[in-house]
């Protein structure tokens, strides 16, 4: 039985009808950029998240983008952030002419190690942008204290951790300054096409970003500042509106299926396969992340079997040609390129069947016996 990587056709089904209500109460109202439909998924996810202010953009990328532009970082300025991540991390900060400053990754999380961002701060920096990577957030206690310490806001790239929680009991979106969404299709929480939402409980930043998003106009035709075109559509809010209704449940299909592998591959000996570390008490597994040795060989034995499978991410931000001018070498940040070497992505989508879970099992348990 071919298991995909990722199945949304599984997820429409059961809630197809509702979606389509959904879109053609949009389509009756006519009213297809911000409006009602964005108003009311702005203040549901902003409660799910338990902060104040939810403010719907374009996509991840560009809540990342908008949320540096609120904090008037540009040329000359520097942002702490990690190199395992996906590009628009770092991309967001160079595109505003300041400078990402990469600090290496924990090798169990795979989230920025905080002992090491206080010796990559100067006098430039203005930010830390940490990942909460996978679905579990990066060390928030930690980080917020070096924060506080500088003076540094912190930014939470949470695009693939919505409904994650730390070890300091709060919940991402909660445990910085700002935080930045994504409702690209494959996230937990995804829409049927570009979506981003930055969240905040902070009131004067709220009201910077929404003027930002749309060209920095307030009022309209009067532009005290140069924002950008960053409106998120009506019709994919709707969307989202309904699925949010889900999201828990499909966390804990996720968080199900995660511990049908940890305990299947319980017996593999640590030296060939590493299964995810929970370190934080709310992961929510946007991906289920394997590490070992053999990974190519590994990809190369699951895709004989149908076992869809994806490496997260091969190319450490670090070394990408773009960033070559930035100085850093081969082996200067040795954690995260061991996981970009090692790691691959396995099937944990919530509607996985046993069938399909026991397919994959087979196919790992097969390849290390072998």
């Amino acid at each position: 039985m071919a298991v995909p990587l990722l199945d949304l056709k599984a997820q429409f089904a059961p809630i197809e009808g509702d979606i389509r209500a959904a879109m053609d109460r949009v389509l009756a109202s006519q009213h297809f950029i911000m409006g009602p439909e964005v108003e009311g998924l702005e203040h549901e996810v902003a409660a799910y998240c338990g902060a104040r202010h939810g403010i719907g953009v374009s996509s991840g990328t560009d809540a990342l983008l908008v949320a540096l532009m609120a904090l008037g970082i540009g040329l000359g300025d520097e942002v702490v952030t990690t190199p395992y991540s996906f590009f628009a991390t770092a991309g967001a900060i160079v595109r505003l002419g300041a400078t990402p400053v990469f600090v290496d990754i924990d090798p169990d999380t795979y989230n920025i190690d905080p002992t090491l961002i206080e010796a990559a701060i100067t006098p430039a920096t203005k930010a830390i942008l940490p990942v909460h990577l996978f679905g579990q957030c990066a060390d928030m206690v930690a980080i917020r204290a070096i924060a506080a310490r500088h003076g540094l806001p912190v930014i939470e790239d949470a695009a693939q951790a919505i409904g994650s929680e730390d070890a300091g009991g709060g919940r991402a979106g909660t445990l910085g300054t700002m935080a930045c969404f994504s409702f690209f299709p494959s996230k937990n929480l995804g829409g049927f096409g570009d979506g981003g939402m930055v969240v905040t409980n902070d009131d004067a930043l709220a009201e910077r970003l929404r003027v930002l998003r749309v060209h920095g106009s307030k009022p309209k035709y009067h532009h005290a500042v140069v924002g950008g075109n960053f409106r998120l559509d009506a019709l994919q809010a709707a969307v989202l509106r309904v699925k949010l209704t889900q999201l828990d449940a499909w966390t804990a299909g996720r968080q199900r299926n995660a511990g049908v592998y940890d305990q299947a591959f319980a017996g593999i000996s640590s030296d060939l396969l590493s299964t995810p570390a929970v370190r934080q008490p709310r992961h929510i597994f946007n991906q289920y992340v394997v590490r070992t040795p053999r990974r190519d060989a590994l990809m190369a034995h699951l895709r004989q079997a149908g076992i869809g499978c994806e490496v997260y991410y091969p190319g450490p931000l670090h070394l990408q040609p773009c960033f070559a001018d930035l100085g850093y070498g081969a082996g200067g940040l040795p954690q995260a390129e061991a996981a970009a070497r090692e790691t691959v992505a396995l099937p944990i989508y919530p509607e996985l069947t046993a069938t399909q879970l026991a397919e994959v099992v087979v196919a790992v348990t097969d390849f290390f016996r072998s």
